[in-house]
Order: structure tokens, then sequence, then C-alpha cells
């Protein structure tokens, strides 16, 4: 808002007008014991000067960085074409496309985005996107479970998922009666980094609903992904694979994965963060999630989608379809509350994936993969620093143990203007002072070149 229209005596006038003594009178119904008492991180209003002064000084310290973190969020180019069309009104300002007639180009724009992610993905449906990689990931376990409609509602979850997707499952599945076993990845050497098939078939986790799998996983290493997908199939569960988009235009599609010994082939519903397709980094969003599945599975499916048909005169148009939402009419028996998608973030999407084409994808994915090897093999020959994992195939990003504390070397470094990696200390202390270091196409030889020689003046 521009500014805040209400006056104190209008504030009054209208608590006056509906008997309510004060503001905090129309929350009585929340117990004390829930409410915030203060807010201790956010300072005191300031004046529109002193606010633009502020606001002056912060975008001083905003100047060029070099960044090597990734951790679910990648730093690739977008070109300059695809925000100067999304920031058209045709876009920018379009709400949610209700009205078909009115809305055909965004309807047919989601539906281009629908069929690129489904040839992605090698998957028979899309939907309409989701809010991130983390709640598309929780939606897809819900599905899961509904497409179930028997058994024990568990599913399975290496901790080589991203960190931040555990904990918004542990968030939401529990209230819907779902339990996470969560089983760690190989620690061994020459083989760690990933689930063990031979660990995993040793296991006795009784009945579940599906093992999520995420390639690659958060430390980048490639996890065995048919034998995993096998084992979960002869074991009757359903699988969900998390993948970074990017990756696919080199890995084989989740739709492909497994298939030996008479098992059913591929993955059964694949989700994960659509950021790398277009979307900048913005200090953390917004970015969007994307949702794929099996066709039998497609009326479990939360959100939307869009359709192609023909209207009575025979002209092809597109339409919302498979809206099991509880604004629409299944209200309570709703497949999902998500409301409304990140559809400024998937126009983004569509253009990036329409402008690059797949071999574009390839270049930039191939580019990104041998900048990782060269700077994998630059800071491996710096004394104090030991790649982990180093055996096993990796994408994005890698782990390296260091010798001094990663987080220190985190701030050092940051002082050189070098974003140098996420430190694993909190979500994998078992590792030691690593960092886990990402890299893309937009790297140079002398940007990893910069980035070793500060990493080994750091450590001396």
């Amino acid at each position: 808002m521009p500014f805040i229209p209400h006056t104190e005596a209008d504030v009054r006038d209208m608590l006056a007008a509906i008997g309510a003594s004060d503001i905090e009178t129309l929350f009585d119904e929340i117990p004390e014991s829930l409410k915030v008492k203060s807010l201790a991180k956010v300072p005191e209003g300031l004046s529109e000067m002193d606010t633009v002064k502020l606001m002056r000084e912060r975008a001083r310290q905003d100047e060029a960085t070099l960044n090597f973190a990734g951790a679910g969020a990648y730093e690739h180019h977008i070109p300059a074409a695809i925000w100067q069309i999304v920031g058209r009104g045709e876009f920018y300002s379009a709400y949610t496309p209700y009205q078909a007639e009115a809305s055909q180009g965004t309807l047919q724009l989601i539906y281009e985005y629908q069929t690129m992610m489904t040839r992605l993905t090698g998957m028979d449906v899309s939907n309409a996107s989701m809010y991130d990689g983390a709640t598309a990931l929780a939606e897809a376990v819900l599905m899961a479970e509904r497409s179930a409609r028997k058994g024990p509602r568990k599913v399975l979850v290496p901790r080589g998922v991203h960190p931040a997707y555990r904990k918004v499952l542990e968030a939401i599945l529990p209230l819907q009666q779902i339990e996470i076993v969560e089983f760690d990845f190989c620690h061994d050497a020459g083989t760690g980094g990933a689930v063990s098939p031979q660990w995993l078939a040793e296991q006795d986790f009784g009945e579940f609903t599906a093992l999520v799998i995420p390639q690659p996983n958060f430390l980048g290493v490639l996890e065995d992904v048919d034998a995993l997908t096998d084992w979960a199939h002869a074991k009757g569960a359903l699988v969900i694979a998390v993948v970074n988009p990017m990756s696919l235009a080199l890995l084989k599609a989740p739709a492909q994965w497994g298939g030996a010994s008479g098992q059913r082939a591929g993955a059964d519903i694949v989700c994960g963060e659509g950021q790398p397709l277009g979307v900048p980094l913005s200090s953390g969003g917004p970015y969007f999630g994307f949702l794929a599945c099996r066709q039998e599975l497609v009326r479990n499916m939360p959100g939307r989608i869009v359709g192609r048909t023909t209207d009575l005169d025979g002209r092809g148009g597109f339409v919302l379809t498979l809206q099991a939402r509880e604004q629409h009419i299944r209200r309570a028996k709703a497949t999902s509350n998500i409301c409304t998608n990140q559809g400024l973030l998937v126009t983004a999407a569509t253009i990036y994936m329409a402008l690059l084409g797949p071999d574009g994808l390839k270049k930039v994915a191939s580019a990104s993969a041998a900048n990782l090897r060269s700077l994998r093999d630059k800071l491996g020959s710096i004394p104090g620093v030991e790649p982990v994992f180093a055996d096993r195939v990796h994408f994005h990003e890698m782990a390296f143990k260091l010798s001094r504390p990663a987080s220190e070397v985190v701030e050092m470094l940051a002082a050189r203007r070098i974003v140098a990696g996420v430190s694993l200390g909190e979500e994998y202390p078992e590792l030691g002072d690593a960092l886990l270091v990402c890299v893309t196409e937009t790297k140079s030889e002398a940007d990893l070149d910069a980035f070793a020689k500060a990493l080994a003046d750091a450590l001396i």
C-alpha cells in the first residue's frame, strides 16, 4: 500500500459502530498463549526522510559479488528478453485466469508450460505450478497418500533431501497423521553421499506409502535412482522424485527411472523448485514449485490444470480444468488448499525454456557441470581443503571439508565480495567443517581462480 488511509479518528468511529472497545477485541478468539508479545527484531518506525536515507545506505552495499552458493537456489544467466516480456502488462498485472474467454493468452502460456514440464520430466501430466519446491514436495506426499487410500500413512525420506524441504514436511504432514521416517545416506569412503541400495534392501520399514528420491541430492550427489525406484515399487509403494529441472537436460528423466526385474518403470510423482528456469535469486523469492505425475494419479493432483478444447464453432481454445480446490465445487473434499499458483514466475520459466530450447538447456547444464569439475580440481589442490564424497558424480554443487570452521571462511570471503557457499555444520554436523560450494555456467575461469585464491588465503 502507498499509505495507510485511516486516521485514528476513523478507527475509533469504526470500532464504535461495531461495538468493539479496541482493535485487540477483534482478535479475542486467539488464545493468549499463541500471541507474540513483541517483535524483537523489528525496528521502530521511521519517517519518510529517514527511510529514504536508510535505503540509500543499503543500496550502496549492493555491489557486485562472486556467488558460489547454491543449496536449492541457483544463479543462472537470464536473458534480458525474458523479463522484458514478463514485464508487459498483459502478463505482469494479469490475475488468475478464471474467465477463460478473457484470458486466452495466459491460459495458452500455462498450457505451454505444462507441456514443457511433461517433456522435461517425461511424465504424463503437469499442473499449473505450486508455491515453491518445498511445498510442492509436501503436496506430492499428500497426493501419494490420497492415491493409496489404504494402509499405514507413512513416507520414507532420506537425509539427502533439502533440509528446508524436510522441515516443511515436518510442519505439514504430522497434522495429517502421516508418519515421516528419515534415514541417512551412506558415509563410506568411495560410495558415500547417497543412499545405498544394498543397505536399503536390508531394512524393514514395514508398509509405507511412498519413497522420496532427490536427484541430485542436497549435497549435489547423484543417487542410484534406478535401484531405489525398483526397490520402492517392489514394496508396493509410490516413488516421489524431487529433481533440479536444469539437471534433466543431462540426466535420465524421472519417467525412465528403474524398470528392471519386471517392476514398473518411472517415478510416480515428480516435483521440485522451478527457480533455475529463468527466475532471479531475489533474496530468496518468490520462486515457484512444479509437480507432475502419471496419468493414473491425475485426479489426486493438487492445484489446477489448463486444458485445450474446442468451442461450439470448432475453434480451438484453452480452459481451466480439474480445479478440485476448496473454493470450487469440492469444498471440504478438495485435494488441496493451494489456491494461487506463482503465475508470473511460471511465465518467466516458460519463456526461458522456449528461448533456450532443449539444446540451450543442455549447454547450460553441461557448462555448469564442467565448471564444477574445474573448481573441484582447483580447490582440491589447496592445503586444508578436502573434497567430500569425491568419488561420486555431482551436479551443480559439492561439499569440501576445510581446515578451519566453514562459517568463519564464509564471513572472511564475504568481506572480499565473494559468497563462498553454505556452511553444512548445522544441518550435517557429522561432515565437520564442510562448505557446500555451487558453480553454474555464469562463472569464468578467472572467477574460479579468484575464488580458489581467496579460499587459500582464508585458510592460511
